[in-house]
């Protein structure tokens, strides 16, 4: 018994609190309507006219109206060598699932600033953008309907996609990214994204991850928590990552 109390009190520290301070958090803050929410450029992203060389970034923002209080939604933008435009990908549960150039590349999402998870300019870019679009191209999840917001697959789900098919973005999406852990190559037991360890996931409701990059991370009914060594810090559900 006293065994069952420390895992319910454990439980409840890792993964009850934090989405209640999350949950308070986001009600002490006047949001207003989502539907008129800024979505102007961040300034994350130089003009693409003058900057010559390829670019690849992943962003992560906190989604829509309440869902914001446990979750963020992620995208991909690209710039190929010598182009004069960026274009972004993004998933959603709106018509055709992947959207392109639907938003500002750099924009906040309905008022949430993005954070930027992964960053390659140049010859390191450019080797990438080929993978990244042949990823987008054959994603197997592109059909009206087969967007599901949890566990997924959702825009989390489409990002950790591309992030796989090119591990040397050696990055993790956010704690709070829900769906990142979700089956996309139909797979329940395999590498990470960053190709540095190994996950075990039953269908998104639960599973294990332990690499180099992702660190360790628990997944429950799509919450994460978990600890990073690489770059010490504490993974939380709804309030992301504290650390360096």
């Amino acid at each position: 018994m006293p065994l069952l109390k420390i895992f319910l009190v454990a439980f409840a520290l890792v993964f009850i609190v934090p989405v209640a301070v999350s949950a308070a958090l986001y009600v002490s803050q006047n949001r207003g309507d989502w539907r008129s929410a800024d979505r102007s450029s961040t300034g994350l992203l130089p003009p693409a006219s003058g900057h010559a060389g390829a670019v690849v970034r992943i962003f992560s923002a906190r989604t829509v109206s309440w869902r914001g209080i446990v979750a963020t939604h992620s995208w991909i933008v690209i710039k190929e060598a010598g182009g004069r435009d960026y274009q972004r990908f993004d998933y959603t549960a709106w018509g055709q699932p992947i959207w392109v150039d639907r938003f500002v590349p750099d924009g906040r999402w309905f008022g949430s600033v993005p954070e930027i998870v992964s960053a390659a300019d140049g010859a390191e870019a450019e080797r990438m953008v080929p993978r990244i679009r042949d990823t987008i191209r054959s994603y197997r999840f592109a059909n009206p309907g087969d967007y599901t917001a949890w566990p997924g697959p959702n825009s989390n789900t489409f990002v950790a996609a591309v992030m796989s098919a090119v591990p040397e973005m050696r990055a993790s999406l956010p704690a709070t990214a829900i769906g990142k852990d979700f089956p996309y190559d139909g797979r329940w037991i395999g590498l990470t994204p960053s190709r540095t360890g190994v996950r075990v996931n039953l269908g998104g409701y639960l599973g294990l991850t332990l690499g180099w990059v992702e660190g360790l991370e628990v997944n429950i009914l799509g919450a994460v928590a978990g600890l990073d060594v690489r770059r010490p810090a504490v993974k939380l559900p709804a309030l992301g990552r504290f650390g360096v």
